[in-house]
């Protein structure tokens, strides 16, 4: 139910639907309402696709700054959020691989451990009932790509919250209770908040901050990438009015 409504508030399906009511209308003959619908579908693909839109949509969600390496401590351990995966993974010989998303969170994961040993535990299932979970995937390039072996692998969550959930079961068996939590800083102000909400301490790790649009006309240039970063910053606003239940 929560996914199917998160693709009826969203874009591109909140605007094609907008707009097939503006037809309909039209065919029904009220004008002035399918003349507004049609409009209002149009706009807001317009707006969502500036820089300047995107930015303001995004930076808000980054409410945690950049690690601080004196943050490392022995008694934590490194927990790595998938961002989900490619379906084809051909460049490594494989069926399935970790998204680009996933990719540069892995990348950073293993800068941290280089720094401070501290061991990883990967985190995501399978939300279609892949062969592979997402974490198996995380842990293969880990090995392959950065000859970093993760010590666990959490393979049943299919959302952010089953993240939390399953991995702080995990770590608490092992007396772990504090964590360094890796991913997107506009993800971790939502992920941190369920983390904290296991009875976990959470030492947020953000990367690939957003940067503001350039100054000129070309913040005013309506572009597909920036209606994808709008479109992931209101997936999140949306996530977290959802999540404040789960607290």
């Amino acid at each position: 139910m929560l996914n199917l409504l998160k693709y009826l508030l969203l874009p591109p399906l909140l605007n094609i639907l907008l707009l097939l009511a503006g037809l309909l209308l039209l065919w029904l003959q009220k004008r002035r309402l399918a003349i507004g619908l049609i409009g209002c579908s149009s706009l807001l693909l317009l707006v969502l696709s500036l820089p300047l839109v995107s930015h303001a949509l995004m930076k808000p969600l980054e409410i945690h700054p950049p690690l601080q390496f004196a943050q490392l401590q022995p008694n934590q351990a490194l927990v790595i959020l998938g961002g989900g995966r490619e379906y084809t993974g051909a460049e490594y010989g494989w069926d399935d691989a970790p998204s680009e998303s996933s990719i540069s969170r892995l990348n950073y994961a293993a800068y941290l451990h280089r720094i401070s040993g501290l061991p990883l535990l990967v985190t995501g299932g399978r939300v279609h009932d892949e062969a592979e979970s997402e974490a198996e995937l995380m842990a293969r390039l880990l090995q392959s790509s950065f000859g970093i072996h993760a010590t666990w692998l959490e393979e049943q969550s299919r959302t952010t919250y089953e993240n939390a959930l399953f991995s702080a079961e995990i770590l608490k068996q092992q007396g772990i209770n504090e964590v360094v939590l890796i991913s997107h800083a506009w993800h971790l102000a939502r992920a941190a908040a369920i983390f904290e909400a296991q009875g976990l301490k959470v030492i947020p790790a953000p990367l690939q901050f957003s940067s503001p649009p350039s100054h000129g006309l070309i913040r005013w240039i309506p572009r597909s990438y920036h209606l994808n970063k709008s479109t992931q910053a209101l997936h999140e606003w949306l996530g977290r009015v959802v999540y404040s239940f789960y607290k």
